[in-house]
């Protein structure tokens, strides 16, 4: 409630995004608390609530469970939220993919940038493109990039089937339903109330219940 109330700072709402991912957290772990702590409420957030459980929940069936040692990743800082909301936009401008489903892989991805280092299938840079299909969407740019590599979703997503198929978009973008439905549950709590995705920029790096804060090198 406070991260969608105007009277809230936006320069607050990076603070309670962790706050509210850290209660997530919670309630993926213990789900027998879900029933409970939606009827507590209100009830125009039940469905953010539930699309924010869902999406968790779908993301942890698809990750394998974590190894003792994380990767070997660098966090970093994310760029401003006002900087990467203006590359979403601009990426919606030119290719017509709305721009919440951007930020939301920039969120499953890599914690919107927070992440720096390939993944095990070689993936690579801000939106986790293989190399191979980077040079089939990347147009000449910079994988590390995040303005490139927004804009190289972006025409991925366009070449899918974007706008009007954004389920099979996002599968071609990842083969998997359960990818499909977390990135589009997070996209939908955006397109809600575009306070939201200030608070998700802020949320953190956890690898497995480790918290990877800024800073960590693997």
């Amino acid at each position: 409630a406070a991260i969608r109330d105007p009277a809230t700072p936006e320069s607050a709402l990076g603070d309670l995004g962790q706050e509210q991912q850290s209660l997530y957290r919670v309630l993926l772990a213990r789900p027998e608390w879900q029933a409970a702590a939606l009827d507590a409420a209100p009830a125009d957030l039940r469905p953010a609530v539930e699309a924010n459980l869902t999406a968790g929940a779908e993301l942890a069936r698809l990750n394998p469970p974590p190894k003792p040692q994380p990767p070997a990743w660098r966090i970093v800082p994310p760029a401003p939220a006002a900087e990467l909301l203006g590359y979403y936009r601009s990426a919606e401008a030119s290719m017509g993919v709305p721009w919440q489903y951007l930020a939301a892989i920039h969120l499953v991805e890599t914690r919107m940038g927070r992440i720096r280092g390939d993944s095990v299938a070689g993936a690579r840079g801000p939106m986790q493109f293989l190399p191979s299909t980077w040079a089939s969407y990347g147009g000449g740019g910079d994988i590390n990039s995040n303005a490139d590599s927004i804009l190289a979703a972006a025409r991925l997503l366009k070449a899918r089937g974007a706008p009007t198929r954004m389920g099979a978009a996002l599968y071609g973008y990842n083969p998997s339903q359960l990818y499909v439905n977390a990135v589009t549950a997070y996209a939908r709590v955006m397109a809600d109330d575009e306070r939201t995705y200030h608070a998700y920029h802020g949320w953190q790096v956890y690898y497995g219940d480790r918290l990877l804060p800024e800073g960590f090198v693997g």
